[in-house]
């Protein structure tokens, strides 16, 4: 027996498009090495706006202008700051123990080759930062559970909607959810001192990079 579909209304087309409900059943989580693997045999594209969070395959908000200048000018006054031995990254992986962020700025331990065929871990960075205009609750919900979890010492929130630097140091993974021990905002008028191995390496103006 068949059946024949009537033609949805508008209204019915719309509801069809919605996003289904999470689940509320147990689900399978991705390994790093598994994720890596989908990559690998082309199931992931390159490019596609996903990122593996705690074994979830999350997407990544579209990036609008104020989030993509607050980028090129940390990147710009940060840049003057770093070391012969550090650098900076722009929206690249970094391989964490069931994560792969690609978080907006990481500065990282650099050497001539050590990631030619691996990504960063934990312990190469030396600071993330997230630029946050529509997506300040997964900055300060999965992501900084992530970054804490991983014990990344320094996180940096450039949070447009506040105009504020929010900056959470002191990570503590076995909090019952992984968190930070310690956050300060920084607002326009004060600066955000750079730390990179214990050391203080200069001071970043907040009215110079929050547009």
């Amino acid at each position: 027996m068949s059946t024949i579909l009537e033609p949805l209304t508008s209204v019915e087309e719309s509801v069809a498009r919605l996003p289904a409900e999470v689940p509320t059943v147990p689900i399978y989580r991705l390994s790093v090495e598994q994720y890596h693997r989908m990559a690998e045999v082309g199931i992931l594209l390159d490019g596609d706006p996903l990122e593996l969070l705690e074994g979830w395959l999350v997407p990544k908000m579209t990036k609008n202008p104020p989030h993509e200048s607050t980028i090129r000018l940390l990147y710009r006054h940060l840049h003057p700051l770093m070391p012969d031995d550090w650098t900076i990254d722009l929206q690249s992986p970094i391989e964490l123990a069931d994560s792969e962020p690609e978080p907006d700025l990481s500065i990282v331990r650099f050497t001539e080759d050590a990631y030619a065929n691996r990504h960063p871990t934990a312990e190469a960075i030396g600071l993330v930062i997230e630029v946050a205009h529509t997506t300040l609750a997964i900055d300060r919900g999965i992501k900084r559970r992530v970054y804490a979890a991983a014990g990344i010492g320094e996180y940096w929130i450039a949070n447009l909607m506040e105009e504020i630097i929010e900056v959470y140091t002191q990570p503590n993974p076995s909090a019952g959810g992984a968190t930070y021990s310690q956050r300060h905002d920084y607002t326009p008028g004060q600066s955000v001192p750079l730390v990179l191995g214990g050391k203080t390496l200069g001071e970043i103006a907040v009215a110079d990079v929050l547009p």
